[in-house]
């Protein structure tokens, strides 16, 4: 793993696969300016990276100061990185890690850590109804299967944990700490109304694996690209410049800096040269092209993602009502219904790194989303029947040539892994003017959000707001220790959920 997370890290590829949220393209996807080598009036900022953090910053400054001058360059077309490649899922799993931040940061930090995913989750459902984006904005339960007794076991402690130091109103349901569980080997449909199989009947799984315990909590699920670039579009109404298909390649000191009329960084680009008085990375996994610093502290993984169709005999609901996380020992599986226009859906389903030799170590280290896994693609798409059996599948087992394939779409992403498994936020060390929001690992969903607003703070002078975790914020001490720490030591990203 020290070998992978060493691999220098590269831009975004020019050819990536292409995701199945992304079609239709946002009108705005391949806005491209300012001219080539013209020399334009210095930025007051400048965000490297169109995702869902870059996206979030910009609203923020634009809505604190909105005389900002913004330009948010991209590498590719607009929200073509993680944030339009993800699952689509707000869902926090905040039990997954919370006795692990106790025993690290102690109770305080671990509830703040709690409440800011909760709250992330919230606003970003929040936000895309105030604004009328038409984005499937859906606050709902989730369900976590769960097939191995000692994980399951490891989460009824932590809920107690979290519910005892919880506020009384965080336990009412649909609050932070609601939480229902149901225990029982091979709890399926009959007992608690959820339709899934008694076992799991993937073929590519060697044990036998059985449910043993669910856990219900409140959630949701979104178009992560429609939200996005409907935000986006927000920002561009209040003057924000876009620059796509324009690799950023350096950050530089500009040494003539002497007055407010000459910006403090010069942005070396694939097209032309970009001076700001502030530059923002929301760059995630790719963040050590630009920051040799971070490099091992932060590391580029991939992930894989498919779109299936049920069968013609389904018996699901359509739309399930719940999003689900099948979890194992080594792993888990994340996955939401999309509702179609025709009254059917397909279901989303990305995970498998817990099913690779050595916890899927050949993922990380790569920016390489333009290619797949065949031992991944080969679980994947038969996750769906093994889990909820062939029956409530309702796929034939002699499919004609007529029958349309049950994977709709296959695709992957690139995310930030963290040795510590918490993002880095705030300025960057020995460079003034300069921040980063990344290092999601895999939870941008429920973080990302929240953090930019944080970020913003900081960034217009404001300070840290007291609600967002010490340990979330850049410094040199932390990503010197993640570096000596090892990546082989970091707290397992498939304790998380997308």
């Amino acid at each position: 793993m020290e070998a992978r997370a060493s691999i220098p890290v590269g831009p975004p590829i020019s050819n990536p696969l292409s995701s199945y949220w992304q079609t239709p393209k946002s009108p705005l996807a391949n806005v491209i300016g300012p001219a080539c080598n013209v020399t334009t009036t210095p930025y007051s900022h400048a965000i490297i990276g169109s995702g869902i953090s870059g996206t979030m910053i910009a609203y923020n400054i634009l809505k604190a100061q909105p005389d900002a001058r913004i330009i948010m360059i991209e590498a590719r077309e607009i929200c073509s990185g993680a944030t339009g490649r993800n699952g689509g899922h707000t869902k926090a799993a905040s039990y997954r890690s919370y006795l692990t931040h106790v025993e690290e940061f102690g109770k305080e930090e671990a509830l703040k850590i709690a409440r800011l995913e909760y709250a992330n989750i919230v606003e970003t459902h929040r936000l895309a109804e105030e604004l009328g984006i038409a984005c499937e904005n859906k606050i709902c339960t989730t369900v976590d299967v769960i097939y191995d007794d000692e994980t399951f076991e490891n989460g009824k402690k932590a809920i107690e944990a979290l519910r005892a130091d919880a506020r009384d109103e965080e336990k009412e349901p649909g609050e932070m700490a609601w939480y229902q569980l149901y225990e029982g080997r091979g709890i399926c449909e009959a007992d608690f109304h959820i339709p899934i199989g008694r076992t799991n009947g993937n073929p590519a799984v060697a044990e036998e694996e059985y449910p043993v315990g669910m856990i219900d909590y409140i959630a949701g699920r979104i178009h992560a690209y429609r939200f996005t670039t409907g935000v986006l579009k927000e920002c561009v109404k209040m003057g924000l410049v876009l620059s796509t298909n324009t690799t950023v390649n350096a950050i530089v000191p500009n040494s003539s800096h002497a007055d407010d009329n000459t910006a403090p960084w010069t942005l070396q680009t694939s097209h032309n040269t970009i001076q700001a008085h502030a530059v923002i990375l929301a760059t995630n996994g790719y963040t050590p092209y630009l920051l040799p610093s971070v490099q091992s502290a932060i590391v580029p993984m991939r992930g894989q993602i498919t779109a299936q169709r049920p069968g013609p005999k389904s018996t699901l609901p359509s739309p399930l009502p719940n999003t689900y996380s099948f979890i194992y020992r080594d792993g888990y599986e994340y996955m939401i219904p999309h509702p179609l226009s025709d009254g059917g859906q397909h279901i989303i389903i990305g995970g498998g790194l817990g099913r690779l030799p050595k916890s899927g170590a050949t993922e990380y280290g790569t920016v390489d989303d333009g290619s797949l896994n065949p031992t991944i693609s080969t679980y994947l798409n038969n996750t769906l029947t093994g889990y909820f059996g062939d029956e409530t599948w309702g796929e034939s087992p002699s499919p004609s040539l007529s029958t349309p394939p049950r994977v709709v779409q296959e695709w992957t992403g690139i995310m930030g892994a963290t040795t510590d498994g918490l993002p880095f936020v705030g300025a960057v060390p020995d460079m003034p003017g300069v921040w980063m929001s990344a290092g999601f690992n895999g939870h941008g969903m429920v973080l990302c959000l929240k953090s930019a607003e944080a970020l913003a703070s900081m960034l217009l002078g404001r300070g840290k707001p007291v609600w967002f975790p010490d340990s979330f914020v850049v410094s040199r001490e932390r990503v010197e220790s993640a570096k000596r720490s090892g990546f082989g030591g970091r707290r397992d990203m498939q304790s998380r959920d997308a």
